[in-house]
């Protein structure tokens, strides 16, 4: 399965469970760590956990290799290494902390690109 697979994957389960401020970066011309990062936002702990779990249970009924998953809904941030792909999962709390979203800010945002894309 190919990268933008893999992305199409991760959309549909955080459309399905409502992630909030969901992005998509290439990364891919800025650092050697990854290719994409995904960052999504959930309202609650329980939500952050919802949105991890419909990602893990897409990934593995693909039979995806997860590198590891790290973090806690408790912490406010989850992140799921995919190798090419790494996923942030975060409170609004931790997000608004950590900024992702400016340290990247010069990477590409394909979002669009990856929604307008028919389900593989």
């Amino acid at each position: 399965m190919d990268v933008k697979q893999i992305l199409n994957l991760v959309n549909k389960a955080v459309e399905e469970h409502k992630g909030m401020n969901y992005e998509i970066l290439d990364v891919s011309d800025i650092t050697i760590v990854a290719d994409y990062f995904v960052l999504v936002s959930g309202r609650s702990k329980l939500h952050v956990e919802a949105i991890a779990k419909a990602i893990l249970d897409e990934i593995k009924l693909s039979e995806i290799t997860i590198k590891s998953k790290e973090g806690s809904a408790e912490g406010g941030w989850i992140l799921i290494d995919l190798a090419d792909i790494i996923i942030h999962i975060f409170s609004e709390e931790q997000r608004k902390y950590y900024g992702l979203d400016k340290l990247w800010q010069d990477a590409p945002r394909l979002f669009e690109e990856i929604k307008s894309e028919p389900d593989l």
